[in-house]
């Protein structure tokens, strides 16, 4: 029922008519994680825009034992890329609050994402640019994004799009295989997705597209995941006084 070429053609229109109406001359900045998810979104903002207008960030947090999968990413499509290590950056942060009170877990695994955004808009700031987010549906649909760190950007073409579409994008795209079925991890504490999520990305995408699924203890779990998770696709609620 997914039409790859249908979509691949209108997502690349899609980014260039961004473009076109909120920075004709801009750039498109896109943290690499090496990731299908990274690697499909620099692969269609080469298509829509050219190579000489995506730039990559790369931001190991002190050795990063997948980083030969970004370098494979930026080298195959030719983009401009920038290294920058955030680890200092991570420490310095954590060594400041530590200070002053016990620093909770979420906090250290959710604080390398925020400032991996951080990084990327300094980048995209400097060189006259516009943030990529990354999210596909899949995992915005259970909250599996860190709000103000990957769940950011100033445009997003995989949000309406789950896991299974998005790697046969990558297939489309002409990415290579290593890159588009590279085992997820969630770059925070060294679990792949579905190690954290405890069901697999096929479920759940079946689950989104159909409402089929087979085990009802993993339906409870998606639903709940998903109401919980709300509050990260929407806007900010704002106070609205009448004056």
């Amino acid at each position: 029922m997914f039409d790859v070429k249908k979509i691949k053609a209108e997502c690349v229109e899609w980014i260039r008519g961004y473009f076109a109406e909120n920075g004709p001359d801009c750039n498109a900045v896109v943290g690499i994680s090496g990731g299908k998810d990274s690697s499909v979104v620099a692969a269609l903002c080469v298509e829509a825009l050219g190579v000489d207008r995506v730039i990559g960030v790369l931001m190991p947090n002190g050795e990063q034992a997948d980083i030969s999968a970004s370098y494979m990413l930026v080298n195959h499509l030719g983009i401009r890329y920038h290294v920058v290590n955030i680890q200092e950056a991570y420490n310095g942060v954590l060594n400041a609050i530590g200070d002053q009170f016990p620093i909770d877990g979420a906090t250290t695994l959710s604080l390398p994402a925020r400032l991996r955004m951080v990084t990327v808009y300094a980048v995209a700031q400097s060189n006259n640019g516009r943030v990529a987010n990354t999210c596909n549906l899949s995992e915005d649909w259970v909250g599996y994004a860190t709000r103000y760190g990957d769940g950011a950007g100033d445009f997003s073409p995989l949000s309406h799009l789950t896991v299974q579409e998005v790697k046969a994008l990558g297939r489309e795209l002409g990415l290579p295989e290593a890159l588009v079925e590279k085992v997820p991890i969630d770059g925070l504490c060294g679990k792949t997705d579905e190690d954290n999520l405890g069901f697999t990305y096929a479920v759940l995408d079946r689950y989104i597209r159909t409402g089929e699924i087979d085990d009802p203890a993993t339906k409870a779990k998606i639903d709940r995941m998903h109401a919980l998770n709300l509050y990260k696709l929407r806007m900010m609620p704002a106070f609205e006084p009448e004056i």
